[in-house]
């Protein structure tokens, strides 16, 4: 049973009972959308900072910047993509570790190959990958996604724009067992509470208008409109397809089983996928999060060079599987 269905009737129930919308309007369509998104992304994302939080008390921040900063900063990157890949968070709720390996100390670099991996693969989305294309699709999307985060991360690296970051830290910091001291549940969880709290008072006002503008495109943007402008033989297709996945915001599993419907349609695989990927790596909700701890600067050049990454494995898609 899907957990959220009760949120989903609650989303019914204010949209065609309270406001008395009439059924498959597209305004309809549109408010149910953001009512649905909303509750459920806040849910999510209290949910998933929350244990976050209380993960984060038991880990020792000098073991976790010592792992990922080491002398070869190639390796740090790798390591990064590949925690990211067993981190199932969409992007907005990646970033609270994003922050977290920021205030030990861990590269920018590396921590830029953390936050593409996390959202753009994990293993729900491998495994419905496989089911629904094969091993061969699920391996070169594992694959195309690790390379994009370490390369991604690397780029970043060396441009040392370390000075685009804000000076923004939290103060609510926690003793980990590091220090041999024990740590009481009740101390934890206060912790975890008190920094939830604080992320979601810093960014519901972003979230609700990413939100709103993926409700909108959801609402208007009739269903056949990337099959219709997206076809393999439009050059311009993987491109477009990855600005339209933008505004929307969803975790790959999530989106999969549009790809799935687009591909059914006649849109080409890797059109689907760059549309997936922007749409878990690239989402607007995600830069407005990321407004708040980094200067407009550094968001343009992290969306250019993971932009190119996905667009370059769109056509590498379409070009190998015809």
């Amino acid at each position: 049973m899907d957990i959220f269905y009760p949120v989903k009737l609650f989303a019914n129930w204010i949209t065609y009972g309270i406001l008395s919308l009439k059924a498959k309007t597209l305004l309809a369509e549109a408010i149910n959308f953001f009512i649905f998104d909303t509750i459920k992304i806040f849910i999510l994302l209290s949910v998933i900072i929350f244990a976050v939080s209380i993960i984060r008390s038991f880990l020792p921040p000098e073991k976790i910047r010592n792992i990922l900063a080491r002398k070869n900063k190639y390796v740090g990157n790798v390591l990064a993509a590949l925690f990211g890949i067993v981190t199932p968070f969409c992007s907005c709720s990646a970033i609270p570790l994003f922050l977290g390996f920021l205030e030990v100390g861990v590269p920018l670099g590396a921590t830029f190959s953390f936050l593409v991996a996390s959202p753009m693969i994990n293993e729900v989305a491998l495994v419905m990958l496989f089911g629904m294309f094969g091993w061969k699709i699920a391996l070169i999307y594992v694959v195309s996604g690790l390379i994009i985060a370490i390369l991604s991360g690397i780029i970043i690296g060396k441009l040392k724009v370390e000075n685009l970051v804000e000076k923004f830290t939290f103060t609510n910091k926690i003793k980990t067992s590091e220090d041999g001291v024990k740590v009481e549940w009740k101390e934890r969880f206060n912790y975890a509470r008190g920094y939830t709290s604080d992320i979601i008072k810093k960014v519901w006002i972003f979230i609700l208008v990413g939100i709103g503008l993926g409700a909108w495109i959801h609402g208007y943007v009739p269903m056949n409109f990337l099959a219709k402008y997206a076809g393999a033989d439009k050059w311009y297709a993987v491109p477009l397809a990855t600005l339209i996945g933008i505004p929307l915001y969803s975790n790959a599993a999530g989106i999969i089983p549009l790809v799935s419907a687009l591909t059914e349609k006649g849109v080409a695989l890797g059109t689907t996928l760059a549309f997936m990927m922007a749409v878990t790596a690239l989402s607007l909700p995600e830069f407005m999060i990321l407004r708040r701890v980094m200067k407009t600067k550094l968001i343009f050049i992290f969306a250019g060079i993971v932009g190119i990454g996905i667009i370059f494995t769109g056509y590498l898609f379409n070009f190998i599987i015809k």
